[in-house]
């Protein structure tokens, strides 16, 4: 097993865009967007060698401190990121199970005290020690069908009405990476994180988002007059566009502006020939989360989580989601928010 830095290595662009299974958080741009904002090393482990070519690997990025100890995780703040593969070479599924078991030895000898894999699709085949911690709901939108016929198939009420009414209240659309954009999009965020309980992410991710994946990103909002009332940042890897985040202001929810805003991103990726429109993962119990996305016409599979780990793998959530500290992030004032956001998320991963 060899171990790969994947900014430096010249042969991760060309496996990233070539192989299988890749995708969005595979990109050098986004690994070097988590290694500027929050530290993390990114590191890849393959079964080629060094002045071979690159057909297998699994990617991680190093996450060390006082709270988890020294770990891997594949990959902090994605929601999936599967092994690359040839699949066309008959000996890729032994490879994948070699990598595996290289990486559960690490474990032992402890030189991590954990290794966790975000895979789509699963690897119940391949996993041998590595123990299912989690499942997620995952959805993606197949692009292939005519605008109308995309457009019919979206449920009436929630979502048809909803792009009819942002267009009587003649809702204006801005999309692109501007700061201002970008300015309208964290505020939503803001407000939108406080609504759940929950802690934003710094505004230097986003930030760094931008810088890193350039053409990649794209800040999606939508203004009452002259007020941002929804945003969603999308990204793009090869024929995928990927909804990534969303945001908007309860008080305009009536409006439409989040239905608006995926038709605008739609529209937009059937324009450019994109054949699927992945919309990340959600929790088994969100079911609020989860109607939304099949109400666009998106089919729905399963993503696992696995760890190997010296304890027995940690499956419930982290303290600081719990119940009982969210009412207080309901009620903290946004500078202490968002300074809570930038420790908690920096060794969450």
């Amino acid at each position: 097993m060899y171990s790969i830095n994947p900014l430096q290595d010249n042969r991760w662009p060309d496996a990233v865009e070539k192989r299988a299974g890749s995708s969005i958080f595979h990109t050098r741009g986004w690994l070097h967007a988590l290694h500027l904002t929050y530290g993390y090393q990114p590191i890849a482990f393959s079964t080629s060698a060094p002045s071979a070519e690159l057909t297998n690997c699994l990617l991680f990025c190093e996450i060390q401190n006082w709270i988890g100890g020294r770990r891997l995780v594949s990959l902090p703040f994605s929601d999936h990121c599967a092994p690359i593969m040839d699949r066309s070479r008959p000996e890729s599924s032994q490879e994948l199970s070699h990598l595996l078991e290289e990486m559960r030895e690490a474990v032992k000898q402890r030189r991590w005290k954990s290794i966790e894999l975000r895979a789509a699709p699963p690897l119940e085949s391949e996993a041998g020690s590595f123990q299912k911690t989690r499942s997620y709901r995952f959805h993606t939108l197949d692009l292939r069908p005519g605008v109308d016929e995309l457009f019919r198939r979206f449920h009436k009420n929630c979502v048809q009405r909803k792009i009819q009414r942002a267009e009587r209240e003649h809702l204006r659309y801005e999309a692109g990476r501007s700061p201002a954009l970008l300015k309208h999009f964290y505020a939503l965020q803001l407000m939108t994180r406080r609504r759940q309980g929950l802690p934003p992410q710094p505004l230097s991710w986003f930030r760094r988002l931008v810088e890193c994946l350039d053409h990649r990103i794209t800040i999606h909002i939508a203004y009452s007059g002259s007020v941002p009332v929804a945003g969603i940042v999308t990204l793009l890897h090869k024929d995928v566009l990927v909804y990534k985040y969303g945001a908007s202001d309860y008080n305009f929810s009536k409006l439409g502006g989040t239905q608006l805003l995926f038709w605008k991103a739609i529209q937009d990726a059937k324009s450019r020939g994109l054949l699927e429109m992945d919309l990340g993962r959600s929790d088994l119990d969100d079911e609020g989360l989860i109607v939304f996305k099949e109400r666009w016409g998106a089919a729905a599979s399963t993503i696992d989580y696995w760890q190997c780990s010296r304890r027995p793998a940690e499956i419930s959530r982290s303290n600081w989601e719990t119940r009982l500290v969210k009412p207080l992030f309901r009620h903290m004032p946004d500078g202490l928010l968002t300074t809570v956001g930038k420790v908690l998320y920096k060794y969450a991963g």
